[in-house]
């Protein structure tokens, strides 16, 4: 292999030029070509025909505005190109171009004035790159960050914004002016610091961030920012650190946004979790138990050990068996209703629980099922309620129930025999006794007439209670029932020689009620008056109209009622205890004045009882 000779020389001129024709011949990627001193095309390399379209032949000898489009002429860019170039000695630009077809192509163009020894101008070489492609991407990478931008621009949720790499703000989105309050003239140029609580400052809380940003990348915290206008809110706060291609930091992007509202949410939702524990702890007439999904106590309130007498870690991890009676167990009763409750979601039963120390009671339980998010269950809720007392009330309802059937058959029977001894006094007055017989007479007639009032009234209180006793309704005077009641008692009143005061009954005062127990009623209350109050005493019954109302107001002189006595009057089988002159004969049951009260409100009235205390008398006020 022959080496190379270093002294022969450079080689000729003319080798060099043809070198340098053929080299730039065959360029593809760039059009180089030469133009005389006016412009028009003197060579053409192949980068010219491939990017231009043009051929050789086709071309030269043609002016090179031929490749501008017509603003571009309309400019006169091309002359202006010449004349820089040759002012210079260079120009470069870059702009559209058109192809032999018409097409454009974003073209680098240089321009290069070129000189004779003597400096003389004798043309240009042009150099011209087909930079489309790039272009296209530059547009789209320049579409996408302003698409980018646009989008930053317009989130309202989200403060977007960069810093620089010492933590000033350099950009501001809507977001950002609507989460700080401030607008973006007020806030670029300054430290992002002034987003933070003085205290965090202070600790360096902000240089902080851009420290663990910086070495990290990434930097993530929920805590209080500040507003503009002093206000604080909860942010949750995303800055990441933004470096070049190199590695340099250029800046920080920085993301945040108000969870206030969340965290008031969960602030609340925190409280009312811990009410709603603090009122299951608190409640004491339920027995409110959760189970694992074996049935094991996994939590025990106040109720449960009021009810049950184990106090939590007593029972917590044990089954809740243990509350069943023996018999309960051994019939798989507590395993059955788990699983009721697994299968149905839901499980009641009333029956016999056992207390701590073996003792029972009859309870209403109810066990549900409770499942997780994904439907799992997790364990079940377990609440007992002791019903001791309200089975001892049923059977005390059932008792008085058989009580009230007991009364109602002996009033009846009690009334059979009183028809005929009744039947026999009257006949004796009619027939008339000796003087020895009419006293014995009398006081048959006086026992018997009080006994069957006594029945009567028995009967009466019988129905009421049994929701029995029936009103017959119509426009009625209530004067005739006043005057009823009036008559009824008189021989009572006049036997205690009482004096009787009647005002305002003769007034036309119609009512929409049963005429037979309003007098009823006014009978009750005028012979309790006349019972209870010494002979030779005074009696006035008052009837005054209040708007739509009637009030009839009977008042005595009698023994009077203490002040803790005057709701009980009016109570079943109450009675006050008597003086010597009304004892005996005059007496009651103590049914009187409670049917009474049943009576008026059954007609939508009220009855009160009125006494200044005992030896000033009674006022009985029916309205």
């Amino acid at each position: 292999m022959t080496q190379p000779n270093d002294a022969a020389g450079p080689a000729p001129v003319g080798v060099l030029d043809e070198s340098f024709r053929i080299l730039v011949s065959s360029v593809r990627d760039y059009a180089i070509f030469m133009l005389d001193a006016r412009g028009y095309i003197l060579t053409w390399n192949l980068g010219a025909q491939t990017i231009k379209g043009y051929s050789a032949a086709e071309i030269i000898g043609s002016h090179f505005s031929r490749f501008y489009p017509p603003e571009a002429l309309a400019r006169k860019l091309p002359e202006h190109e010449l004349r820089v170039a040759s002012q210079v000695g260079r120009f470069e630009d870059e702009g559209w171009r058109v192809r032999k077809d018409g097409s454009l192509f974003w073209a680098n163009v240089i321009i290069t004035a070129l000189r004779d020894e003597q400096g003389k101008l004798i043309g240009f070489g042009k150099v011209t790159r087909d930079l489309t492609e790039r272009r296209r991407q530059e547009q789209a990478v320049k579409e996408n960050e302003e698409r980018f931008r646009a989008l930053v621009d317009v989130v309202k949720d989200y403060a977007i914004f960069r810093l620089d790499a010492n933590g000033f703000v350099t950009t501001w989105n809507v977001g950002a002016r609507h989460i700080h309050g401030y607008e973006a003239h007020e806030v670029i140029g300054s430290h992002f610091s002034r987003f933070y609580p003085p205290g965090a400052v202070e600790q360096g809380f902000p240089e902080h961030e851009l420290r663990s940003a910086t070495l990290e990348g990434r930097f993530e915290d929920e805590g209080w920012r500040v507003r503009k206008d002093g206000s604080r809110f909860w942010a949750n706060v995303v800055m990441t650190a933004i470096r070049d291609d190199i590695g340099n930091l250029t800046g920080f992007a920085k993301i945040t946004r108000d969870l206030t509202e969340r965290r008031e949410h969960e602030s609340r939702l925190k409280e009312s979790e811990e009410r709603f524990r603090l009122l299951v702890d608190g409640v004491s007439d339920y027995a409110i138990i959760m189970l694992d999904r074996s049935g094991y106590v996994t939590s025990w309130n106040n109720g449960a050990e009021r009810i049950l007498g184990y106090e939590a870690p007593q029972i917590t991890g044990r089954h809740c068996a243990h509350l069943f009676p023996a018999e309960e167990i051994a019939a798989n009763t507590p395993w059955r209703h788990l699983a009721l409750a697994r299968d149905q979601g839901r499980s009641s039963d009333e029956g016999w629980r056992v207390r701590k120390g073996g003792a029972l009671f009859w309870a209403s339980s109810a066990l549900t099922a409770l499942y997780d998010a994904e439907g799992r269950l997790y364990g079940f809720a377990y609440v007992i309620q002791d019903l001791t007392q309200r089975r001892h009330a049923e059977s005390l309802a059932s008792t008085t129930q058989r009580m009230h059937e007991f009364i109602a058959m002996l009033a009846h029977e009690l009334r059979n025999p009183l028809a005929p001894i009744r039947n026999a006094v009257a006949l004796m007055a009619r027939r008339g006794l000796d003087a020895n017989l009419e006293p014995m007479r009398q006081m048959i007639d006086r026992q018997s007439l009080h006994l069957t009032r006594l029945l009567d009234e028995l009967l009466d209180v019988n129905r009421i209670a049994r929701g029995e006793l029936v009103l017959r309704k119509e426009v009625m005077e209530l004067g005739e029932a006043l005057s009823r009641a009036i008559e009824t008692s008189r021989s009572l009143i006049s036997t205690q020689r009482h004096t009787l005061e009647v005002v305002g009954a003769d007034q036309h005062m119609p009512v929409h009620g049963d005429c037979v127990r309003l007098t009823q009623v006014f009978v009750n209350i005028l012979n309790n008056a006349a019972k209870y109050t010494a002979p030779g005493g005074e009696i006035c019954l008052t009837v005054t109209r209040r708007g739509m109302d009637v009030e009839v107001s009977i008042r005595d002189t009698g023994r009077g009622i203490p002040a803790d006595k005057l709701e009980n009057v009016f109570d079943l089988f109450v009675q006050l205890e008597s003086e010597p002159q009304t004892r005996g004969a005059l007496g009651g049951l103590g049914v009187g004045l409670a049917l009474v009260r049943r009576i008026v409100e059954l007609h939508g009235g009220n009855v009160r009882a009125l006494s200044e205390g005992l030896g000033f008398g009674s006022e009985f006020i029916v309205r």
